[in-house]
C-alpha cells in the first residue's frame, strides 16, 4: 500500500527529484529531469509500477528521519530489537552524472535489511531488460533509457524484479549507487562516495548559510529556501511547481494535475521570496529563464513553460496506472498552459519592479518585452479569462485577474517614473486607475459586504486576500474588512482556508478539495496587515505544524482526514510560509510597504 503523502521525503540534484517514503522505498523518480517519464512509479500505482526499496527485515522497525542540517541528505533510521542502523539517500549536484545514492550505515548490534529494486521505465509501464554487468554491476536497459546500480550486495533476479538481502554491523556501510544515462552512451566513471557525500553536504550548507535569521521561524524558513532550490532546474533557472504528477486534491477525486512545469506565477513568487532573502544569484538566473521563455509575440505568452521553456505541454491520461488512492485520471502534460491568465502579467511587472528595487541591474531586454506586452494588456485586461484557478468551465472576468492587471501597470507606471519617462509613467498610471475604479465598481457586492471571484458572482473567493497584500486597497479599509469577514466565515475550515466552495461554483469538474495551503498563509499576512498579530502568530503555528516530521508541505491539506492532499512538495505553499514568517518577524514586512503605499496613494487622491 503506498504511503501517505506526508510520509515522504525529498531529495534532489536541482534537475530532478526522488520522493523517499518512511519506510526506505523511493517511489517516484523522473530521469533525467523533472518532466521526464518516472522510472519508480509506484506512487501512482503498485511496486510492480517501479521502486526501489531498502528496508529492515524486522516488521516491528522503530523509524526515525531527518535531513543533515541545512542539506538535502536525507538520513533514516531504523531501531529493531537487535540494532539500529540509518539509511543515507541522497542525489549529488549533477556534474555530468546523473546519481542517486543510499548508503546504509550500522549504527549499534546488528540489523538484517531486504532489498527490492524494480524498474519500469514510462511511467511504470515498460519492463527493461536486466543484466548482470562483468563488474559486479546491474545494468536496466529499454529503449533510449539505462539505469546502472552498483552495489556489493548480492542481487538476483525474481518475477521480474532485483532482490537480495543483507546485514549491516556497527561501523559498517554498505553502498547503492544509481546512475542514469542515455544506453547508447558509455557509463559514467564510478565516483568515490564519500567524497560525493561531502560535496553534497557542502553544496546544500552554503547555499542554506546565506539565509538571514527569520526569529524562530529560521529552520523553517532555511527548510523551504532548499526545498524550493530543489525544484529549480539548474541548467536554466526554471522552477517547477512540484517534483510529482497526479497527487489528488481529494482522494479518488478526478482533480488530479501534472506541476512538473514553470508556472510564471508560482516561479515569479519563489524569485521574490528569493530576493527577500537575499538570494539574488537564484532570482538572477530565473530573471534571465523568463526573458527567454516569454520572449514572442505578446498574445502568445504563456502561463506556464517547460523547464528548458517548452511550449508544448500537451495533456495527457495514462491508463495502466490506478493512480494515488485510486485517484483516476494519472495526468501527464498539463492543457492550462493553453489557458488565458490574466494574473500572469501582474505577477510578472511585481516581479521585474522588485528586481530592480532589490539592486538587480536592468535586464537590457526588459523595455523591448515591456514595449509589447504592455500595450496588448492594456486591450487584454477588459476580457474574461481562466483565472488563477484555472478553471474549466469557462472564461469570466475574474476579481483577482482584473487586480493583477491593476499590478501590471501600477508597477509598469512605477518603472518608468524610475527612469525618467514621465509621459509613458503617467499614461500607465491613467490605465491602472481606470482598472482600479472597473473593479471596485463591478466586483464588490455590497449585501454580501465583500468583494467576490468575479464580476456579477456572489462566490466567496480566498484569491480576493491578494487585494491588500498588493496594495490595491490598504488593509483597513472598510471594503477588505469586509471582504476579509466574508472568507473567514465561508471559507475557513479548521482554522484552514478553502480556495472557493467548489460544490457551489461551476468550475467545469467535480466538486471536492482539501484546504488550500497558500491561501492559509495569505489569510495570515492579512491579518499582520490590518495589526491582528495574536490571530495571524495562531494561524501561522498551527500551519507550520501541518509540516511533515521533515518540514514539507503538500499543496492541499483534508482537515476532516487529517492528512496531505496534491502534489508534493508544493512550492506555493513553501513560498507562503517564507513570506509569513518574514512579515511576522520585522515589524515592516514586503506586503505592509504595498499596503503603505495603497494608503499613500487613497489619501492623496482624497485631498
Amino acid at each position: 500500500m503506498v504511503s501517505r503523502i506526508e510520509d515522504y521525503a525529498l531529495i534532489g540534484d536541482c534537475q530532478t527529484a526522488a520522493l523517499v517514503s518512511r519506510d526506505g522505498s523511493i517511489d517516484w523518480l523522473c530521469f533525467p529531469r523533472f518532466d521526464s517519464p518516472a522510472c519508480f512509479a509506484a506512487l501512482l500505482g503498485t511496486p510492480e509500477n517501479g521502486r526501489w526499496s531498502i528496508a529492515p527485515k524486522s516488521p516491528d522497525a522503530r523509524v526515525t528521519r531527518r535531513y543533515r542540517p541545512d542539506t538535502l541528505v536525507l538520513e533514516t533510521t531504523f531501531e529493531t530489537a537487535e540494532g539500529t542502523a540509518t539509511l543515507i539517500d541522497f542525489m549529488p549536484p549533477r556534474d555530468g552524472a546523473s546519481d542517486l545514492v543510499r548508503l546504509v550505515v550500522g549504527e549499534r548490534g546488528r540489523v538484517e535489511f531486504d532489498v527490492d529494486f524494480v524498474v519500469r521505465f514510462d511511467y511504470g509501464r515498460t519492463v527493461p531488460w536486466v543484466t548482470h554487468e562483468p563488474d559486479g554491476s546491474i545494468s536496466a536497459v529499454a529503449g533510449p533509457d539505462r539505469l546502472v546500480l552498483v552495489t556489493p550486495v548480492a542481487l538476483d533476479g525474481e518475477d521480474l524484479h532485483t532482490t537480495g538481502s543483507f546485514s549491516v554491523s556497527a561501523g559498517e556501510c554498505i553502498p547503492f549507487v544509481l546512475t542514469y544515462g542515455p544506453s547508447n552512451e558509455p557509463r559514467p566513471a564510478h565516483q568515490d562516495v564519500e567524497a560525493v557525500l561531502a560535496d553534497t553536504e557542502a553544496f546544500w550548507r552554503a547555499f542554506a548559510g546565506r539565509c538571514p535569521t527569520v526569529g524562530p521561524w529560521t529552520d523553517l524558513v532555511r527548510r523551504s529556501l532548499i526545498t524550493l532550490k530543489a525544484l529549480t532546474y539548474e541548467p536554466t533557472g526554471g522552477i517547477v511547481a512540484a517534483a510529482t504528477t497526479s497527487l489528488p486534491e481529494q482522494l479518488g477525486g478526478t482533480r488530479n494535475w501534472d506541476y512538473r512545469y514553470c508556472w510564471l506565477r508560482d516561479a515569479t513568487l519563489t524569485l521574490m521570496a528569493f530576493m527577500k532573502l537575499g538570494y539574488y544569484e537564484e532570482a538572477s538566473a530565473w530573471r534571465e529563464w523568463l526573458m527567454r521563455a516569454i520572449a514572442g509575440a505578446p498574445d502568445q505568452m504563456q502561463i506556464m513553460y517547460g523547464v528548458a521553456g517548452e511550449r508544448q505541454l500537451l495533456e495527457w491520461e495514462v491508463p495502466w496506472l490506478p493512480g494515488y488512492g485510486d485517484s483516476r485520471p494519472v495526468r501527464i502534460g498539463n492543457a492550462a498552459a493553453g489557458q488565458f491568465q490574466l494574473d500572469i502579467y501582474g505577477e510578472v511587472a511585481d516581479a521585474m519592479d522588485q528586481a530592480l528595487k532589490g539592486g538587480l541591474p536592468p535586464h537590457p531586454r526588459t523595455p523591448a518585452i515591456s514595449g509589447v506586452i504592455m500595450p496588448f494588456l492594456e486591450q487584454a485586461w477588459r476580457q474574461p479569462d481562466e483565472g488563477i484557478w484555472e478553471v474549466r468551465g469557462g472564461r469570466q472576468h475574474f476579481t483577482h485577474s482584473k487586480v493583477m492587471a491593476w499590478v501590471a501597470f501600477d508597477r509598469a507606471a512605477d518603472m518608468a517614473a524610475d527612469t525618467g519617462n514621465g509621459e509613458i509613467a503617467a499614461h500607465w498610471r491613467e490605465v491602472a486607475d481606470t482598472i482600479h475604479a472597473d473593479v471596485c465598481d463591478k466586483a464588490f457586492d455590497t449585501e454580501l459586504n465583500s468583494f467576490v471571484q468575479a464580476y456579477g458572482s456572489t462566490t466567496i473567493d480566498a484569491a480576493v486576500l491578494q487585494i491588500p497584500l498588493v496594495g490595491f486597497l490598504p488593509a483597513d479599509d472598510p471594503r477588505v474588512v469586509g471582504t476579509v469577514a466574508a472568507v473567514e466565515s465561508n471559507l475557513v475550515r479548521d482554522g484552514l482556508v478553502l480556495r472557493y466552495h467548489t460544490q457551489k461554483t461551476d468550475d467545469g469538474l467535480p466538486p471536492g478539495e482539501g484546504a488550500f495551503l497558500a491561501c492559509s498563509f495569505w489569510l495570515a499576512d492579512v491579518m499582520v496587515l490590518q495589526g491582528r498579530y495574536a490571530d495571524a502568530h495562531r494561524l501561522f503555528e498551527h500551519l507550520t505544524d501541518l509540516c511533515n516530521d521533515v518540514g514539507l508541505l503538500a499543496e492541499e491539506y483534508d482537515p476532516i482526514g487529517g492528512r496531505m492532499l496534491g502534489n508534493f512538495p508544493q512550492a506555493f505553499s513553501h513560498i507562503g510560509l517564507i513570506n509569513t514568517a518574514l512579515n511576522l518577524a520585522r515589524a515592516s514586512g514586503p506586503a505592509e510597504e504595498r499596503a503603505q503605499g495603497a494608503k499613500d496613494q487613497a489619501e492623496a487622491a482624497a485631498s
